[in-house]
């Protein structure tokens, strides 16, 4: 079965079928690229699940003009889903202002499933890690699960003020680091006085569960906001 390099959107929002999804899967065994994508894409899913079509015309076309534009569309819907689905996904990001997946969540650490919130979702059934940072009083959570193309990562951190342009990256047992997500902390900041919110930030690295050594907030411009043994 023929696997298109394009097909990475379809499989990420659960678009292909079946066959088309396990011979997806065997080849980002063997495609650092599209494994790639597939991490940076993650969360996707959930983000545009809320996507609904706008509401036909009043002027909508015969039914069987209809049936005849239908049929086009299938057959032309496999070879173009990929593109239409990477740059809805894009669009979707853009509105959302961020470049994460992400939302701010106010009161204590007890992890209510906020069905909906990828990164909420992974920090309720995933494998969870904290740490607190004593020079920059930064309070992080992690969770992580293993996926076929890598690893899923969520985090919840406090404890920070801005404005500061934070990266999460994934520390491997080789000392190698792969870039997780990113994000904009505001001056206010989070999880302090005056902004009790704690930020959820959601992504995704095409290096393995047991590859992980560690996870650190880094802080662009220099230095390191918070580190998270695994």
């Amino acid at each position: 079965m023929s696997v298109a390099h394009t097909d990475v959107g379809a499989y990420v929002l659960g678009l292909l079928e079946e066959d088309d999804r396990r011979a997806f899967e065997e080849h980002l065994t063997g495609c650092a690229a599209c494994a790639s994508e597939v991490a940076e894409l993650g969360g996707m899913r959930h983000l545009l699940s809320g996507v609904v079509p706008v509401a036909p015309a009043a002027d909508t076309p015969p039914a069987d003009v209809t049936d005849l534009l239908r049929r086009r569309r299938r057959a032309a819907r496999r070879r173009r889903r990929g593109t239409i689905v990477i740059g809805l996904a894009a669009g979707v990001a853009i509105v959302a202002g961020g470049v994460t997946i992400g939302a701010a969540l106010t009161g204590p650490r007890a992890y209510t499933h906020h069905h909906g919130s990828p990164a909420a979702d992974l920090l309720a059934r995933g494998e969870r890690h904290t740490a607190t940072d004593p020079t920059t009083h930064a309070t992080g959570i992690v969770a992580t699960e293993s996926a076929p193309w890598g690893t899923q990562v969520a985090l919840d951190l406090a404890g920070v003020r801005g404005p500061l342009t934070c990266r999460l990256v994934a520390v491997t047992r080789s000392g190698e680091q792969r870039a997780v997500t990113a994000w904009a902390v505001p001056a206010k900041g989070y999880g302090v006085p005056g902004a009790p919110a704690h930020l959820q930030v959601h992504g995704g690295t095409v290096a393995p569960r047991p590859q992980i050594v560690r996870f650190d907030v880094l802080i662009d411009g220099g230095g390191t906001l918070l580190r998270i043994p695994v």
